[in-house]
């Protein structure tokens, strides 16, 4: 860390702005784990903030006040996002950001129903690493919603773990790692293990987007890339950003899979 430290010591402080300490901040974590369900995006008429927006049409509606994904990075002002998605090819819907309860869904409000962990990050976001538990089964949405709705505040709360998602260590681990060459040359990495004891596919699609804007938005998706492993095996997927100005579309220097 004391290379870090010395680089970080020549920026400038953040109490100053992201922009005035340097470059090296134009591009960082700054996607939020969850925009669906908060105040942030609240246009009901009754001022019902946490139901107004639930996970379930998070994928059908744009954000008018920031964005959510997995593993998300994106510029300082969120104009160009780059997240993480997921399919085990069971579920209905893609995985493309953390699922959980409302307020009112929830028995102790709103809760995430996932597992997920930071890892490891330096204070420029020249380095981070995330990690991600996905089941490999379907995903049990509606069963954390209706069991959740049949318990008081008294109990506990029901968990993936309590849903059985994990049962016979069938679930997928993965991790998402960014480095930067420079303020502006941005690699991310994913990686997939099968913890399972079965041959399984995962759908793994690093996506980037933009936000929604006055003007009109637009996306731009990365190809998928299908990836079939025998129990215990793992890959690399190496997606290569470069933008010369934070709007601007990312190309695809190199992508190799090892």
């Amino acid at each position: 860390m004391g290379a870090e430290r010395d680089r970080v010591a020549g920026f400038g402080r953040l109490e100053d702005g992201l922009r005035q300490a340097s470059d090296w901040y134009l591009w960082g974590p700054y996607v939020s784990e969850r925009q669906w369900g908060t105040v942030r995006e609240d246009y009901s008429p009754d001022g019902e903030a946490w139901d107004y927006l639930p996970h379930d049409q998070a994928r059908s509606r744009a954000y008018r006040w920031g964005e959510d994904g997995l593993a998300g990075f994106c510029d300082i002002e969120q104009r160009l996002c780059l997240a993480l998605a997921l399919w085990n090819g069971r579920d209905p819907i893609l995985k493309e950001r953390a699922f959980g309860l409302t307020g009112g869904q929830g028995n102790h409000g709103e809760d995430v129903k996932e597992y997920w962990w930071y890892l490891d990050a330096v204070p420029s976001h020249a380095w981070n690493v995330w990690r991600y538990h996905y089941p490999q089964g379907p995903f049990p949405y509606q069963e954390l919603i209706e069991a959740s709705a049949a318990r008081d505040r008294r109990q506990p709360e029901y968990e993936l773990l309590d849903a059985g998602a994990f049962d016979g260590g069938r679930y997928w681990i993965v991790e998402v790692a960014y480095a930067k060459a420079g303020p502006d040359d941005l690699l991310m990495a994913v990686s997939v293990a099968n913890a399972g004891p079965d041959e399984q596919t995962l759908h793994v699609l690093p996506t980037s987007w933009f936000c929604w804007l006055s003007v009109g938005w637009a996306m731009n998706i990365c190809s998928a890339a299908r990836v079939k492993l025998p129990a215990s095996a793992s890959a690399t997927k190496y997606r290569r950003c470069r933008s010369s100005i934070p709007c601007g579309a990312p190309a695809v220097a190199s992508t190799a899979m090892a």
